[in-house]
């Protein structure tokens, strides 16, 4: 009988993974799952581990199989079988482990995985691991058990913490006993690993390592995260003959990356080690980092700054002590931003550490300011260096942008600028403003007869804008001559010109603008090219929120120096082609808002309400459209010019809320009959009645810019 359901569990396995036809497949799949929650599946699976092999009845994945079933059901049920059994299936796991410990490795991790659910839903024995680690004593005792021992070692921590962020029938008491029995018995994993390293050296020298090498980096790995490695003192961790197996790991490409794993874990854990590791950052360097950025080896560069930014910035204080292991870290890390990478991974894993070594400097007591000085200025070069590999890093590359439809920025690129707002902030307060925008303008570009390099200026209009902030609070005023150059020549450039990276150098640009539009717009003659920069802007889709925001914001610092004729023509051409252009309405709303504040500070008051009514008008017509009697019922009745002029008439009504609540409140004693608001409102009321009367108000979208308008104009005619 037991032999003939194993026959049926192995034919399904086969059936589920090779089977051509899905539904049998499906049939296979819903048998197994059948069978894993019978009792037989205990036994059954058992069998299929410990038994010698039977033709095809017992392959990889029938045994992969059923070492998923048991530790499955140890996970479910294993705290209902009685002790006995529970011995019974812990010696049989053993067995497995023993029988499987040269592998397949997938294997060998499942039956250890199950071993550990077992031990800790043994709650019966008073001290579950202990008994784990008499049996994986007597395991290691036995030819090839060491392979074994070192997964099981592996898992378990694993298993421990797993268990105890999730399975809610462990009491905290047992969990707390768990995490202590594993502490005690960090000695004798520690001499365990120590055993199995010593094995793979000679004399220190590391020689051909192999997959056992990873095994036990993993396991140390684990025991580490399980926080087990504190048994280990601060002052003999430095020299101790583990950590020394892992930074040889580190010189075999086989075993890099889980070294590189063991020593961040450690640099976190241990306040002793970035000393005892930076005096080998030398070593690293010349030995490691050097060859990886000649031949161009990302993993081995990757690794090394994440260990060393993990290093640093762990203690900045000994970063700024300046020793020459320091700047030596300092140095390669520089080397690993300044990597030309296909993405930003490198870069952008050192941020953290630039931005708490400058975040520290910036706080360092002010009552030390001969301190603070001296270590501003050493770490001034470095600073400016950064700044530079910074910049290159965030450059983008023109080729990946196709001239034709939406564009925008690389994701990994778009993070990467994100993360790094801050960092350059920190900067440009090291460098001082002066210096950071000396850096930011220099070159030839500026020259006529030299080529503009496009991608170097947009990311430098980027670094501009960011710390427009930190400028502006110095007040270190600049020659905007450059700025004005750049807008001179995108306005007079063809349309077939301003096409794919050429919109981002437009958004770029007039972000700075906005940023800086208190004192760009601070000269007359810049007012009329700005507008006619920005008008062009808004009616490009990558540009437009940029530019219309700086528009709202030039308007709002020099509406003295824009109110002239010429210029409010500029204003009113990009006011009435919004009806056509169909921005977003956040877009749009900055865009009424900016020409409602100009509108409303011009002195003449027959201008001033020809000019808004020339603004409104397509928002009036829209409106009559939508509640004139006439063609009312022929609109419902055609779908798509309905949506349409409905569409229309909502966005109508958003911009004479914009307008409302942007003019200036009537004065009691002037009459009613000169003010701009009740001349508009004269307009506008009928219209509203019609509409609130209407079907169309069942609309949601239209209601709701209805309201608003109602609102704003009612809150803007009260004085």
């Amino acid at each position: 009988m037991q032999m003939d359901l194993q026959i049926k569990v192995a034919q399904a396995v086969h059936v589920l993974n090779h089977d051509t036809e899905s539904c049998n497949r499906v049939a296979a799949n819903q048998w197994l799952v059948q069978f894993q929650q019978t009792d037989a599946a205990w036994e059954i699976a058992t069998s299929i581990l410990t038994s010698d092999r039977q033709s095809f009845l017992t392959d990889f994945e029938v045994e992969f199989f059923a070492a998923q079933i048991l530790k499955r059901k140890i996970q479910n049920e294993g705290y209902y079988l009685q002790s006995a059994a529970k011995d019974a299936l812990l010696n049989a796991l053993l067995v497995a482990a023993k029988r499987f410990s040269s592998g397949p490795p997938q294997l060998l991790t499942q039956i250890c995985l199950a071993l550990s659910a077992l031990i800790l839903r043994a709650v019966e024995h008073g001290k579950p691991i202990e008994k784990l680690f008499y049996s994986l004593q007597n395991l290691q005792s036995q030819d090839n058990g060491n392979m074994a021992v070192l997964e099981m070692l592996t898992v378990l921590p694993e298993e421990v913490i797993d268990c105890q962020a999730s399975d809610c029938n462990i009491s905290s008491a047992h969990r707390s006993q768990y995490g202590q029995e594993l502490l005690s018995h960090t000695p004798m994993v520690v001499e365990f690993l120590m055993q199995q390293s010593d094995k793979r050296f000679d004399g220190g020298v590391p020689v051909q390592l192999h997959d056992r090498n990873r095994k036990i980096l993993r396991c140390l790995l684990s025991w580490v995260r399980a926080g087990c490695f504190t048994e280990i003192s601060q002052g003999s961790l430095a020299a101790h003959p583990l950590l020394n197996f892992v930074f040889n790991s580190l010189q075999v490409q086989s075993s890099f990356d889980v070294a590189i794993e063991v020593l961040v874990e450690l640099v976190g854990r241990h306040e002793g080690l970035p000393q005892a590791l930076l005096c080998r950052v030398p070593f690293l360097k010349e030995l490691l980092l050097l060859p990886a950025l000649t031949d161009g080896d990302e993993k081995v560069i990757g690794g090394l700054a994440c260990l060393m930014s993990e290093i640093g910035q762990a203690a900045p204080s000994l970063i700024v002590a300046a020793s020459p292991e320091a700047l030596a870290l300092a140095d390669a890390l520089l080397s690993c931003v300044a990597f030309p990478s296909e993405d930003w991974e490198i870069a952008d894993s050192t941020l953290q550490f630039w931005s708490t070594l400058a975040s520290y400097i910036l706080g360092l007591d002010a009552s030390i300011a001969k301190n603070k000085k001296h270590v501003e200025d050493m770490f001034f070069s470095v600073f400016s260096a950064l700044l530079d590999a910074l910049l290159l890093r965030a450059q983008v590359d023109e080729s990946s942008f196709n001239d034709d439809g939406m564009v925008d920025l690389p994701d990994g690129l778009v993070q990467y600028r994100m993360n790094l707002v801050e960092l350059l902030v920190d900067i440009c307060q090291l460098l001082r403003s002066a210096t950071f925008i000396q850096k930011v303008f220099f070159g030839s570009w500026g020259s006529a007869n030299v080529p503009i390099p496009w991608k170097e200026v947009e990311t430098k209009l980027f670094a501009l804008n960011v710390v427009s902030e930190v400028v502006l609070q110095e007040g270190q005023a600049f020659d905007f001559s450059v700025i004005m150059q750049l807008v001179a020549v995108l306005s007079a450039s063809r349309s077939e010109e301003l096409k794919g990276f050429m919109h981002i150098v437009y958004r770029s640009l007039a972000d700075v603008i906005g940023s800086y539009s208190k004192w760009i717009s601070a000269f007359q003659t810049n007012a009329r090219p700005l507008l006619l920069f920005l008008a062009a802007g808004i009616s490009e889709a990558v540009s437009s929120n940029a530019c219309a925001s700086a528009l709202r914001k030039i308007c709002e610092d020099a509406s003295a120096l824009i109110d002239e004729p010429s210029n409010l023509e500029i204003l009113m051409w990009i006011g009435e082609a919004l009806e056509k252009r169909h921005l977003p309405l956040e877009d749009e709303e900055e865009v009424v808002g900016a020409i409602s504040l100009i509108l409303g500070s011009v002195s003449n008051k027959e201008l001033k309400n020809n000019l808004l009514a020339r603004l409104l008008s397509s928002s009036y017509e829209a409106i009559g459209k939508l509640i004139d009697g006439d063609n009312n019922h022929s609109l419902i009745h055609n779908p798509a010019t309905y949506t349409q002029i409905l569409s229309s008439a909502t966005r109508g009504l958003y911009r004479m809320g914009t307008v409302f609540s942007h003019l200036p409140v009537p004065l009691p004693t002037n009459p009613a009959g000169d003010d701009p608001i009740f001349a508009l409102l004269r307009v506008f009321w009928p219209m509203l009645e019609k509409l609130f009367r209407s079907e169309h108000m069942e609309n949601g979208n239209l209601s709701t810019a209805a309201c608003r308008a109602l609102s704003l104009a009612i809150q803007s005619s009260v004085a």
